[in-house]
């Protein structure tokens, strides 16, 4: 693992030693003080709260030490502090200085949609033969992407980074933290639009992980989506196609839906062949999985190896997972984050699941801008035209939805309206029947986790 010393910390990211015995070494990093682990090395972040105020707790908790940028009392005589400049570019800094010196190859991972599973199914098929580092959960930004750098070990060959991004330039910064020599790139949809202008600005900074991938690096590209085929025009180094599409390297063809059990599908994997089953029923999650095994091809993992793996694959937390309640009850967890095409394709696939009734329960989307309320709009129509019996909305957003959806014909017994997810947690279960298929979705900032969590407690 990462073991730096004072002194080696200091030159690394262009501090100064304020206190501490320059031999004295670290080999765990935080910004949390929550989280902090005895020994620990603390960077005191400067973005929603100031990370200064939370050093003496983050002592308390065992930490030997921290990076400041502000004017700061020690906590003892005996912790350590090195001062920066900032110490959100100190931490990049040191990322980056750190992965220098390590023989892995980088994966870049980007996309709107399926980012996450993309990454974990990836990593899955990938060890062995490989010894893999992934990001944690969904650490893809400025702070989280160098935080699991730091997590690296001498044996790892492969890191997987999710790179995400909701404003142009991030996904740069990214790449000149962890240049890749393998860019993923998962679909190209209208989300954050708060921030652009239209997709076409999505898909130029989208882009941006291509333009940071080493020279001879490989492309692993979504064949069946054109915003991605058209940002990866002026590539030059290889490109592998997953998809749908004849042309891909990697595809699925003759799918067949099996309800709750997922699908089953002809996968295809350069000339070879083979009948898979997989235990997922979202179409978004087929195209993840497709990227994944477009990854391993590049990798030249054994398409038996693939073949092998594929039914271990496991659905990460608030992502299409199937719970099972009391009462004959199914809740499907996609509580996470959501976006207009997203939602539509889930809609889709989970309308076609057998129940006695189907409940919806949608939180606003987030980060849409000016087109928001066409998209809340639409996505009430979509409840209808996939006939599902009752629409709860959760946030003023999404009460476009229930509009929409009663003009479309849903009876207004059908439809009800939350101002937040606490409010939903409470008076949800007393709409449900036995029987009843329940889809919980959201964008994260509405917390939709709130509403699944009184669910299973109340139907277990």
């Amino acid at each position: 693992m990462v073991e730096l010393s004072l002194n080696q910390l200091v030159n690394k990211m262009d501090g100064h030693l304020l206190q501490g015995s320059p031999i004295l070494s670290f080999h765990d990093f935080n910004i949390d003080s929550r989280l902090t682990k005895h020994g620990e090395l603390f960077f005191a972040l400067i973005a929603e709260r100031n990370g200064h105020d939370f050093i003496p707790q983050a002592a308390r908790k065992g930490a030997a030490g921290a990076v400041v940028s502000q004017n700061v009392t020690p906590p003892d005589d005996h912790f350590a502090l090195i001062r920066v400049k900032d110490t959100i570019r100190a931490l990049q800094k040191l990322a980056r200085a750190v992965l220098s010196e390590y023989d892995v190859q980088i994966v870049g991972i980007t996309g709107s949609i399926g980012k996450t599973t993309t990454k974990e199914f990836a990593a899955a098929l990938l060890s062995p033969p490989f010894k893999v580092l992934k990001s944690e959960g969904s650490y893809n930004n400025h702070i989280g992407l160098p935080l699991t750098v730091l997590k690296l070990q001498k044996e790892h060959d492969i890191a997987v980074l999710e790179m995400g991004m909701n404003h142009a330039g991030e996904i740069k910064v990214l790449t000149q933290i962890a240049p890749p020599q393998v860019a993923l790139i998962t679909n190209i949809q209208p989300v954050h639009l708060e921030f652009f202008r239209s997709i076409t600005d999505i898909a130029r900074a989208k882009k941006e992980i291509l333009d940071g991938t080493d020279t001879g690096g490989k492309a692993i590209l979504n064949g069946d989506d054109k915003w991605v085929m058209t940002a990866a025009e002026e590539w030059r180094g290889e490109k592998i196609l997953f998809g749908l599409s004849g042309n891909c390297h990697v595809r699925a063809t003759n799918i067949r839906r099996e309800g709750f059990k997922g699908m089953s599908f002809e996968l295809s994997y350069g000339d070879k062949k083979e009948e898979i089953s997989l235990a997922f029923f979202y179409e978004t999650t087929l195209y993840n999985y497709l990227a994944a095994v477009a990854l391993a091809y590049a990798f030249a993992i054994p398409f038996e190896d693939i073949v092998e793996k594929t039914p271990s694959l496991q659905l990460y937390k608030m992502r299409g997972r199937i719970l099972h309640l009391g009462k004959d009850m199914v809740l499907i967890d996609d509580s996470y984050n959501s976006n207009p095409v997203a939602l539509e394709y889930i809609l889709k696939n989970v309308a076609e699941l057998s129940s006695q009734r189907k409940v919806v329960v949608l939180g606003d989307m987030l980060e849409l801008g000016i087109e928001s309320e066409k998209y809340h709009s639409q996505a009430g129509d979509h409840v209808v035209k996939f006939g599902y019996d009752i629409l709860v909305t959760v946030g003023p957003l999404s009460r476009h939805m229930a509009e929409a959806a009663l003009a479309s014909g849903l009876e207004k017994e059908c439809v009800h309206s939350f101002h937040d997810s606490e409010e939903a947690a409470k008076g949800l279960w007393p709409l449900l029947r036995n029987g009843d298929l329940i889809l919980v979705k959201g964008s994260r900032g509405m917390k939709m986790e709130k509403i699944v969590s009184s669910l299973t407690k109340r139907g277990n």
